[in-house]
């Protein structure tokens, strides 16, 4: 078990290093390239109401996928995280200029006084962050267990995608009983669907 964490602590250390690596005009066209498939992928388009998340340090920045989302009419649902309680709580986000605030992870978060909560049962897709992945859906996320605490809770039918660079990608992620994995892997080379 301690050995586990010791190899997601290393892998978390290796992908932050990898992905500071990526000059920042490759980065851009990275991520612009995993936005363009999202938005070309028939169950985002489907979707009404999203599930998304603001970047925390070595993830995906989502920020214009965010700004697109509204222009499509989408539903923008953000978490805000309480790791004090263990709990989570989804939001409704209308203007990211004035509903956000700084959250625990260390990324923007809905504003309770400002936003309307949902319920996760109404979520028709879930876009999820993570350090790396693999092709079966395996994540490594920040260690906090957000998201493993709230991908159990979304209905069956959520799809639940993870968005990671392809050099975030891995053979394999180490995981314990309490990771929780993802339907679909988007990078910027290919969509990758475990279902």
């Amino acid at each position: 078990m301690e050995e586990i964490k010791e190899k997601k602590q290393e892998l978390r250390n290796e992908m932050g290093r990898k992905v500071s690596a990526i000059p920042q005009d490759q980065m851009a066209a990275k991520v612009k390239a995993i936005e363009e498939r999202l938005f070309e992928f028939a169950n985002y388009l489907e979707s009404r109401i999203v599930l998304l998340y603001t970047p925390a340090q070595g993830e995906v920045n989502t920020m214009d996928i965010l700004k697109r989302s509204y222009l499509y009419n989408k539903i923008v649902v953000l978490p805000a995280f309480d790791p004090q309680n263990r709990a989570t709580r989804l939001y409704k986000v209308d203007d990211l200029a004035k509903d956000l605030v700084q959250g625990p992870r260390g990324n923007l978060e809905p504003n309770p006084k400002r936003c309307k909560t949902v319920p996760i049962d109404c979520l028709d897709i879930a876009i999820v962050p993570a350090l790396a992945m693999d092709e079966k859906g395996g994540r490594l996320g920040q260690g906090k267990g957000c998201y493993d605490r709230l991908i159990p809770d979304l209905p069956m039918t959520t799809r639940k995608v993870g968005l990671v660079l392809e050099a975030q990608i891995l053979a394999n992620v180490p995981t314990e009983s309490h990771d929780k994995h993802v339907d679909i892997v988007i990078t910027e080379n290919r969509i990758i669907y475990k279902i």
